[in-house]
């Protein structure tokens, strides 16, 4: 398999302004140019700071040294001189007769691991009170008691029956229908498979649709549980940066489509739906972009649309991705739980009919179906959809301002993206230390779950998920616990990336 190339135009796109950037990150003045560092050195920079992000995905290969002096206007002696600076610090790995492709230095820390919550709270001091970060998902609405009143009421009806079916009951699959239906996307009952979440939906599409070894293209960041599910049915995870500068669009559909070619990747795994952790949503010109991709390259597109219910801002909601399919190269993922509560273990899957019969011929090594009770009580939600969602929207609006009030507040220098919905907010910190940060943070009353999470082998150390699902006055606590983690972390590792050195 040919090694995945990163495009001269998209590398300096993501680059930006990397001739004017000084040690803090920001822009240098005009009258600070003429002492500014030699231009390999900042181009290094530049390019190690994309590395840490996880803009630059590890594993892949820079453009040529030829391709990059002509795209950035420079000499090629600047390039050469920068790839030998990164390779001399571990950020590019060289092999005999293959491209330099992106690492991190063995120096550099990270987690890509599931944070061990029971042990960070045992650490935690026990006059605190912890205030747990690891997780974005809301308490139950009020009308969760009466949706299992009404799903006992309903239950006679299945009880002659041994209770037990793969498909879902019929009641909630043509509920499902009806909403995919009004969103624009015509569905019948017979498209639909309930599962118990939109986890479990997933990993039974990985079992059907990928083989050990095979190429899943993610966005990335995404969802730390997705990553983990695609590494356990033995495939690799290709990671596709989101372009977090772009509110309006974020998914670099050239490089999706660019990763799809380059990998042969028959399966992609995607959040256009207020992406998890950033909140971005993929407009509809977009989501019809995207379609074309899945049929240009012959790849099916997993859509998770688990948080499509959340918009929090004034933007008109965009068809489902499905909508602009023509034929099977889309297949939607959904789940109640972020829409009513974590604990109604209901998700589906939309797709053809032809799939389904191949996800039952596996589901059944797995499980037997989903509880009856938590389906019908999701029957109920879905029948009084609109009010339960409005008030929760209105309700994550409000803790969304709170947060971002107190880190403008706490924590000035963080730059932080409120994204179009969802449950979180994607911090960037001025240094790496996301980690550091994430095991400092419960010693004052906060548990956080590290950037790394959410991306492949630790790029997003300068990054931290901050969900806004707890009350106001929480989130202004953990906010307040969090700064002063940060502020208690070592001189040394708060500062901003240190400059490369010429040995």
């Amino acid at each position: 398999m040919a090694t995945r190339v990163i495009g001269a135009t998209s590398l300096a796109r993501d680059l930006g302004r990397w001739r004017s950037v000084d040690e803090d990150g920001g822009e240098t003045s005009a009258s600070s140019r003429r002492s500014a560092r030699p231009a390999y050195l900042a181009l290094a920079e530049g390019i190690r700071l994309l590395i840490h992000d996880g803009r630059a995905p590890l594993g892949v290969a820079l453009p040529s040294e030829r391709d990059l002096a002509a795209t950035l206007g420079v000499s090629r002696t600047t390039i050469t001189s920068t790839y030998t600076l990164l390779r001399e610090h571990g950020y590019l790995i060289s092999r005999q007769g293959s491209r330099s492709t992106v690492a991190l230095p063995p120096a550099v820390p990270h987690d890509g691991t599931k944070p061990a919550r029971s042990i960070l709270a045992m650490m935690s001091q026990p006059e605190l009170t912890t205030i747990d970060l690891t997780y974005a998902a809301m308490a139950a609405p009020r009308e969760m008691q009466a949706a299992y009143s009404a799903a006992l009421e309903g239950l006679p009806a299945y009880l002659g029956t041994h209770g037990m079916d793969p498909v879902g009951v019929l009641a909630l699959r043509e509920a499902l229908a009806r909403r995919y239906t009004e969103r624009g996307l015509p569905t019948e009952p017979d498209q639909i498979l309930v599962t118990l979440g939109a986890q479990h939906g997933l990993r039974l599409l990985l079992n059907v649709l990928t083989a050990p070894a095979a190429r899943v293209l993610i966005e990335h960041p995404t969802y730390p549980n997705a990553i983990e599910a695609i590494r356990d049915v033995g495939a690799r995870p290709i990671p596709v940066p989101l372009l977090l500068e772009n509110q309006e669009r974020g998914w670099d559909l050239d490089g999706i489509r660019s990763a799809a070619r380059q990998t042969a990747a028959t399966l992609a795994y995607l959040v256009p739906d207020f992406n998890n952790p950033t909140g971005l949503l993929l407009d509809a010109d977009g989501r019809a972009e995207l379609a074309a991709i899945a049929r240009e390259t012959r790849m099916t597109i997993v859509i998770d649309e688990s948080m499509v219910d959340l918009r929090l801002d004034s933007t008109p909601a965009p068809p489902p991705v499905a909508a602009f399919a023509k034929g099977a190269e889309i297949v939607t993922i959904g789940s109640a739980s972020k829409s009513f509560w974590g604990g109604l273990r209901v998700g589906w899957i939309r797709t053809n009919q032809s799939l389904i019969t191949k996800l039952l011929g596996i589901r059944s090594t797995v499980d037997l179906g989903t509880p009856v009770m938590d389906q019908l009580a999701t029957v109920y939600l879905l029948a009084n959809a609109d009010g339960i969602l409005d008030r929760r929207r209105d309700q994550l609006r409000s803790q969304r301002a709170a947060m971002l009030e107190a880190l403008a507040e706490e924590l000035p220098d963080w730059r932080v993206g409120e994204g179009a919905g969802g449950m979180s907010l994607w911090a960037q910190l001025p240094a790496p230390v996301s980690t550091a940060l994430a095991a400092t943070a419960p010693n004052y009353g906060v548990l956080l779950a590290a950037g790394p999470r959410f991306g492949v082998q630790g790029a997003f150390e300068r990054f931290l998920r901050l969900p806004y699902t707890h009350q106001e006055s929480e989130l202004r606590l953990a906010v307040k616990g969090i700064a002063a983690a940060y502020e208690a972390l070592t001189p040394r590792a708060v500062d901003p990336l240190q400059p490369l050195t010429c040995y």
